[in-house]
């Protein structure tokens, strides 16, 4: 059985919906259809090679491998080498239309190279074997709710519930790959021409990278982390995802592996400041009306994280036919920490809604009443036990780093000029001002008492 690739060999497609993880030699190991935190098809990289992957492969010795994004793109090439030839892989997710997409081009550079494909598609993370057939001029594999169909000119057949092919790469010819997800109630999509998409997605990545506003001495890594970013949003409500995948561990081995599908309100600031500052406020935009949709009720039992719909309930279940990336078990998904309390989330939040207005992005009437009733909800539980941004599982805990950060959330500020309070006179600055002339000795009282070697150090400081 295969190693798993380093987490840091693999390379990340996204079509601003989902994203594919492709590994080193050629291999997705990592897909879910049709969202981020769907179930995923193909889970060999929290799992193994039986539990879904698609992978591409010379039939000879692989004696080099190169690989590279597309400039200002989310287009993955890869070369492989081998004694009779060379052939380049182009992997892409178009921007989403009906139906998700992932295409595949397999195009011969030099010589002539043997190739081999396999395909095994496992629904429900790895654990459903589909029923497969050849249908609408592809190959369909349905499984419950889920349909994937198969579309390229080369001949494909079945060994050991795999799905596979062989030919011969020549210099100059391209072949495609297309796999697209469907509702298995209704019928599939039509055909994606691949050059046409390839063209299509080339130009959506570059018209995005050239709206950057930074162009100083390390333009190409700002806009290669920005396009990850980017990645990572659900373009259809403007909710950032923290990751694209679930269960990849903090330590091999350990248990600490959890569900990063989902939008952490204090991730998705830091984000959006890093997108507002290279000028990408449509971004920012987008995500502040997530962001008042997801968050409306009580302000006091504002959560944590939300799904990308902005979803509430995100209950956490373990998935045991899964033996995790390099044995690191349990696998999970879901997130029992969309029920903690992380105080300091009320202060990134505030921040990142006065940096946005400061970027031009207008402070209207809701907007300032969310702020207003944010600081009024902090006002009466700042001071109380949390779980802190570790996200501790055994119960709320007095956090001196979160007080210190209550702190800081509460400091006054005046309303962003031209806001609705501010062209009124007046505001929920008072309110802050009034917790933040309390705070300074409670946290210095709490601090002595608690950890006076701490507190020693910091009036020495």
């Amino acid at each position: 059985m295969k190693r798993h690739a380093r987490i840091e060999d693999y390379a990340f497609l996204s079509d601003t919906q989902t994203g594919a993880l492709v590994s080193r030699d050629g291999s997705i190991d990592w897909l879910c259809f049709p969202r981020f935190d769907s179930g995923a098809c193909f889970a060999a990289l929290i799992g193994d090679e039986s539990n879904g992957h698609w992978s591409f492969s010379p039939c000879a010795e692989t004696k080099q491998i190169r690989r590279r994004y597309r400039p200002e793109t989310m287009i993955l090439e890869t070369e492989i080498e081998t004694g009779s030839g060379v052939v380049r892989l182009i992997d892409f997710m178009p921007p989403r239309g009906t139906n998700p997409d992932i295409v595949r081009i397999v195009e011969g550079v030099r010589g002539r190279v043997r190739m081999q494909m396999e395909l095994i598609i496992r629904f429900d993370y790895g654990k459903v074997v589909p029923w497969v057939r050849k249908h609408h001029s592809g190959l369909e594999a349905i499984a419950g709710s889920d349909a994937l169909i198969l579309h390229t000119p080369i001949a494909t057949h079945g060994k050991n519930l795999t799905t596979v092919a062989e030919w011969t790469a020549r210099k100059g010819e391209r072949v495609p790959f297309v796999l697209t997800w469907f509702l298995s109630n209704e019928s599939p999509p039509r055909e994606v021409d691949a050059e046409r998409a390839l063209r299509q997605t080339q130009r959506f990545w570059t018209d995005w990278a050239n709206r950057c506003a930074f162009d100083g001495e390390w333009h190409e890594p700002m806009v290669r982390s920005l396009l990850t970013l980017k990645g990572l949003t659900f373009a259809p409500t403007g909710g950032m995802v923290a990751a694209a995948t679930t269960s990849l561990p903090e330590e091999l081995g350990g248990v600490r592996n959890w569900d990063y599908r989902y939008c952490w309100l204090r991730d998705a600031t830091f984000t959006l400041l890093a997108l507002m500052g290279a000028g990408y406020l449509e971004e920012a935009r987008a995500w502040r009306e997530w962001l008042l949709r997801a968050v409306a009720g009580n302000p006091a039992e504002m959560q944590i994280m939300y799904g990308v719909r902005g979803e509430r309930r995100l209950p956490e279940f373990e998935l045991p036919w899964l033996s995790g990336y390099e044995k690191s078990q349990p696998v999970r998904v879901g997130n029992a920490a969309s029920e903690q309390r992380q105080l300091d989330v009320y202060g990134e939040l505030m921040d990142a809604m006065y940096h946005a207005h400061c970027a031009g992005i207008k402070t209207d009437e809701p907007d300032w009443r969310l702020q207003c009733a944010f600081m009024k909800a902090l006002e009466k539980i700042w001071s109380e036990p949390d779980e802190g941004i570790w996200e501790v599982r055994g119960g709320r805990r007095q956090f001196t780093q979160l007080e210190d950060d209550g702190v800081g959330c509460v400091r006054p500020r005046d309303p962003p000029r031209g806001s609705p309070r501010a062209l009124r006179g007046g505001g929920c600055e008072t309110l802050a001002h009034d917790s933040r002339a309390r705070s300074p000795a409670g946290l210095r009282a709490r601090l002595q008492q608690k950890a006076p070697r701490l507190y020693a150090v910091l009036r020495l400081g």
